[in-house]
C-alpha cells in the first residue's frame, strides 16, 4: 500500500529559495538551458532538476491563488497572485520554450524508456508549437482577469429571516418544507445576481476577445480548436464530444423526467418549479449529515478509512497540517477545489460547506483529487504528476461512489441514509445534461467569438432548451435563466474544462459497477490507474483501471440502465 509523501530534499534548488523577484530565480532557468547534456544519465539529472524547479514554482504559485480565494477582500493576497502572474510568469515563458526545445532536440532523449516518456515527450513537442511570444502579455493579462470572477461572486449575499447569508449558505433552504421560503429565496438569489450581471457580461467578453487572439496568433482558426491542442485531448476531438450531448439527450432527459415527475407528486404539487426540486415534503427534514466542519473532517476520515485505510490517513494528515479550508463565509471565493502542492506532495481541500448533502458528496469528491495527488506523488518528475483531467475527475467522482456504502458514518437513521444513496444517484444522472449544455455552450461561444451579448443569450437559450426536461415549469423566469450561465465560474476561469465531469462520470460508474461486483478488485484498479499519473495515455489509464475510453450511445445507454438498476434497488 503506497504511503503518504514528505517533501523532498531539495538537490538544485537551494532550501531557502524566494519567489521575491525574477532576478533570484533567473539563474536557474540559465543553468538549464546552458547546462552541456554529454550521455543519457545527465539528461536524466537535468530532468530531474528541471522537475524540482517546476514543483517549486507550481507550489508556490498555487499557494498564492489559495490564500487569495480563501480571502478575496484582502488586496494584499490578490496583489501577491498578480504580481506572479506580471513578474515571474512572463519571464518564465521564454526560457520555457527554449528548454522544450533543448530536450526535444537532445539525441540522448530516443536513449530514454519511450514507453515511460511517451505522454511527456508528446506534450513537449506540443508546447513547442503552440509557443507564441505574442502570447506571453495575453495569457498574464487572462490569469489576473479570470480571478475577478472569484471575486466578484464572492462578495455576493442575501438576507433570509433578517441574517446574512452566502449565496453557498443560502441553497440549504431550497431544501425546506415551506415553499413560500424557498421561492423568496430563489428570487433573492437570482436578484443578487443579476446585479452584477453587466459587470459578469463585459468580463467574460473580454476573456473570449483575448483568447481568441491568443488562438490567432497561434495559427489556429478559433480557441475551441487550440484549447484542444493545449489541454492535450489527443484522444477524442470535437466530434466525439457533440456525440456525446446528443446521448445524453437521448438517455438520460428520460429519466429525468421520471425522476422530476415522482418528485412533484411526493410534494403534491400541480406544477414544479425551479425552488421545488431540492424540496423534501412536509413532515420530512432535510439530510443534515453534519453540523460543523470538524464533524464533516472527522466523519470524511472514518467514512475513507472504511473504504481503505490509506483514503483516510491521506485526509488525517491533510488536517493535521491545516490544508483544509472548508466553511462559507463572506469575502471567500465560491465553489470547491483540491489544489495540488506538487513539491510538498500535500493538495489543499477548499470547499464552501453548509451543513447540506451536497458538501458530503463535494468533500468526498476533493478528497479523490487530493488522494490521487499522493498516490503521484513519488512519481520521479512533476510532469508525471499532471495528469489528464478525464482520469483525474474519475478519481474524484469515483470516491463518490465508493463512500456510498459507508454514509452510516453521517446518518444513523436507516431512511435517511437510504434518501442519501438516492439523491446520490439521482444528482448523477440530473448533472449530465448541465455538463453537455456547459461545454455545447462553449463550443458556440468560441466558433463565434465576435458575438454580441444578445447572440449570447439566445445560443445560450437555445441549447439549455434543448437539454432540458419537460417537467420544470419555468414560466415567468426568463430572465433569470437567461443568466444561468454565469453561474458556472469553468466558463471564467478555466474554459473547455468541464465535458472532463462527463466522461469521467461515465469512467467512474464504470468502477462503481465493479465495485458492486468485487469491491477490493474495483480498489486496486482504482489504485493502479491513478498511481500512473501521466506517464500512460488516456486510454491505457482507463485500462488500467478495468474501463473503457467509451462515451458513444451504446455506452451511455448501459450505464444509464446500470443507474436505473441501482436506484431500484434503494427502493425495493
Amino acid at each position: 500500500m503506497p504511503e503518504v509523501k514528505n517533501k523532498p530534499v531539495r538537490k538544485f534548488l537551494p532550501e531557502n529559495i524566494s519567489v521575491s523577484s525574477w532576478n533570484i530565480l533567473e539563474p536557474f532557468f540559465k543553468d538549464l538551458l546552458e547546462r552541456p547534456i554529454n550521455s543519457k544519465a545527465a539528461l536524466e539529472k537535468w530532468m530531474q532538476d528541471m522537475s524540482e524547479l517546476e514543483a517549486m514554482l507550481d507550489e508556490d504559485f498555487n499557494w498564492r491563488q489559495i490564500k487569495m480565494t480563501c480571502d478575496t477582500n484582502n488586496k494584499v493576497l490578490e496583489e501577491s497572485f498578480n504580481f506572479f502572474c506580471t513578474e515571474i510568469h512572463p519571464h518564465i515563458q521564454p526560457y520555457a520554450f527554449e528548454i522544450n526545445k533543448k530536450l526535444a532536440a537532445s539525441p540522448f532523449a530516443k536513449e530514454l524508456d519511450q514507453q515511460k516518456y511517451f505522454t511527456y515527450l508528446r506534450s513537449i513537442k506540443n508546447s513547442i508549437e503552440l509557443f507564441q511570444e505574442k502570447n506571453i502579455e495575453l495569457k498574464s493579462q487572462l490569469a489576473m482577469m479570470q480571478q475577478q470572477y472569484g471575486v466578484i461572486t464572492g462578495r455576493m449575499s442575501i438576507e433570509v429571516n433578517g441574517k446574512e447569508y452566502t449565496l453557498q449558505q443560502a441553497a440549504k433552504f431550497y431544501e425546506n418544507s415551506d415553499r413560500d421560503l424557498r421561492k423568496e429565496v430563489y428570487f433573492k438569489d437570482n436578484k443578487r445576481r443579476l446585479q452584477d450581471k453587466d459587470q459578469l457580461d463585459n468580463l467574460f467578453t473580454e476573456l473570449v476577445t483575448i483568447r481568441n487572439q491568443v488562438a490567432l496568433n497561434a495559427g489556429f482558426k478559433n480557441y475551441r480548436d487550440y484549447k484542444f491542442r493545449e489541454l492535450g485531448r489527443f484522444d477524442y476531438t470535437e466530434k466525439d464530444c457533440f456525440d456525446f450531448h446528443n446521448s445524453i439527450r437521448d438517455y438520460t432527459i428520460p429519466l429525468i423526467n421520471k425522476i422530476y415527475e415522482k418528485k412533484r407528486q411526493r410534494l403534491k404539487l400541480d406544477t414544479l418549479r425551479p425552488w421545488d426540486t431540492s424540496a423534501e415534503p412536509e413532515g420530512i427534514q432535510p439530510l443534515r449529515p453534519f453540523n460543523t466542519s470538524k464533524e464533516l473532517i472527522d466523519k470524511t476520515i472514518e467514512c475513507l478509512n472504511r473504504v481503505d485505510p490509506y483514503f483516510g490517513n491521506c485526509i488525517s494528515e491533510m488536517n493535521e497540517k491545516k490544508l483544509l479550508d472548508l466553511e462559507s463565509r463572506n469575502g471567500k471565493a465560491p465553489g470547491g477545489y483540491s489544489s495540488t502542492l506538487m513539491e510538498s506532495g500535500n493538495s489543499f481541500i477548499f470547499m464552501n460547506a453548509a451543513g447540506q448533502m451536497h458538501d458530503v458528496t463535494t468533500m468526498v469528491h476533493e478528497a479523490g483529487h487530493a488522494i490521487q495527488s499522493a498516490l503521484t506523488s513519488k512519481l520521479e518528475l512533476s510532469a508525471f504528476k499532471d495528469y489528464p483531467m478525464e482520469i483525474a475527475e474519475v478519481a474524484s467522482m469515483t470516491m463518490e461512489l465508493f463512500s456510498m456504502d459507508h454514509w452510516d458514518v453521517f446518518f444513523t437513521n436507516e431512511e435517511e441514509l437510504r434518501r442519501a444513496k438516492e439523491k446520490q444517484l439521482e444528482g448523477i444522472i440530473l448533472i449530465f445534461p448541465w455538463i453537455a449544455v456547459i461545454d455545447k455552450f462553449q463550443h458556440w461561444i468560441y466558433e463565434n467569438p465576435h458575438h454580441t451579448i444578445k447572440e449570447r443569450t439566445a445560443a445560450w437559450i437555445s441549447i439549455l432548451s434543448e437539454l432540458s426536461n419537460d417537467v420544470i415549469d419555468y414560466s415567468g423566469l426568463e430572465e433569470f435563466r437567461e443568466n444561468g450561465w454565469q453561474k458556472q465560474l469553468h466558463l471564467f476561469e478555466v474554459p473547455f474544462y468541464y465535458i472532463e465531469y462527463g466522461i469521467a462520470q461515465l469512467g467512474a460508474l464504470g468502477l462503481y459497477k465493479q465495485y458492486k461486483e468485487d469491491p477490493k478488485k474495483a480498489i486496486e484498479n482504482y489504485i493502479n490507474a491513478l498511481s500512473l499519473g501521466s506517464t500512460q495515455t488516456l486510454p491505457e489509464l482507463y485500462k488500467a483501471a478495468g474501463l473503457k475510453f467509451d462515451f458513444s450511445a451504446d455506452y451511455v445507454k448501459s450505464l444509464m440502465e446500470f443507474l436505473s438498476g441501482e436506484l431500484q434497488k434503494l427502493k425495493d
